[in-house]
């Protein structure tokens, strides 16, 4: 792909890049692993609750999961839930047809099996109340999701960080859970997000060599506002604070484990050939990380702090 001088449009990074999804996708199907949501989960272990079939009320005895991992499992979950919004999204972007589109609805079966096995998971080893977990996706859902990025570079940019976060997350609340089966349901759900993340992250790499200056600056746009997608989720603030605080996502995470090696594999802080924007944009981002690793250092120190001075206490 020649390296263009002036910004390309939609269309024209649309069609450049097709080539380079169609060899992705062919490279995701010979790896992606097929797997059933219903094996993951202890049926046996089941009984009915109360309402209309007159069973057990939810009690939070009923499970053993620390409070951190139970939070962090509902939050995931219901991000999980809004993927009607994200599909709207990706398919409004990429498009339906040729291979974007044949991406847009694989990616979208993957992700489907995620809430249906954590959901099943959950209500079966009663490890949340389900009335609160209902009400909550409700209301998660019907407020939906849309994306803060324009343009496909961006979008590209943003799901490259966002699939890493999601699969470290996964991962670290399955081992903070305390069940082994959880552990191995959510290590599975993190594998599909590492598929993911390879894909967007690849296409990414495709778009430097395409519209260097142009895509460091999509880059530089989506790591300096990074968002989770649940952060709409009701009370997400005091969630994630409880997550961070618990080791499951923290800032020193998500600079060192996310947006580092996804950097890194980039090559962005030894890409040449940056226009004077492209430059502009590449001195944002090594100045921004900068001060998150201040940021996330400030956060170890006071959790530490935090820690030490309930240990005195106990």
């Amino acid at each position: 792909m020649p390296v263009t001088s002036r910004p390309l449009t939609q269309t024209e990074l649309l069609l450049e890049l097709e080539p380079v999804v169609a060899g992705e996708l062919d490279r995701h199907l010979a790896v992606a692993k097929e797997w059933f949501p219903h094996e993951f989960v202890p049926w046996s272990d089941g009984r009915t609750f109360d309402g209309v079939l007159d069973g057990e009320a939810w009690s939070p005895e009923d499970s053993t999961i620390p409070e951190p991992a139970r939070v962090s499992l509902v939050v995931n979950l219901l991000t999980e839930d809004n993927l009607p919004s994200y599909h709207h999204e990706i398919a409004t972007t990429f498009g339906r047809d040729g291979a974007w589109g044949t991406w847009v609805h694989r990616w979208t079966a993957e992700e489907g099996r995620h809430g249906i096995a954590i959901r099943d998971y959950l209500t079966v080893t009663r490890a949340v109340d389900p009335v609160a977990l209902e009400r909550a996706r409700m209301t998660h859902m019907q407020a939906g999701f849309a994306t803060e990025y324009e343009g496909m570079l961006r979008q590209l940019a943003y799901v490259s960080f966002q699939e890493l976060a999601t699969r470290i997350a996964h991962r670290n609340t399955g081992r903070m859970s305390g069940d082994p089966l959880c552990e191995r349901l959510l290590s599975r759900v993190a594998a599909d997000e590492n598929l993911h993340m390879l894909f967007y992250r690849n296409l990414l790499a495709a778009a430097f060599e395409l519209a260097p200056s142009q895509t460091m600056r999509a880059v530089t746009d989506v790591v300096t506002s990074f968002q989770m997608p649940g952060h709409g989720i009701e009370g997400f603030t005091r969630k994630s604070v409880m997550i961070a605080m618990a080791g499951i996502y923290d800032l020193r995470q998500h600079s060192d484990d996310v947006l580092q090696p996804v950097l890194r594999q980039w090559k962005v802080f030894d890409l040449e050939g940056l226009d004077a924007e492209g430059e502009k944009a590449r001195e944002e981002l090594s100045a921004f990380l900068g001060q998150l690793d201040a940021a996330a250092t400030r956060f170890e120190e006071r959790r530490e702090a935090r820690r030490a001075r309930a240990e005195a206490l106990a």
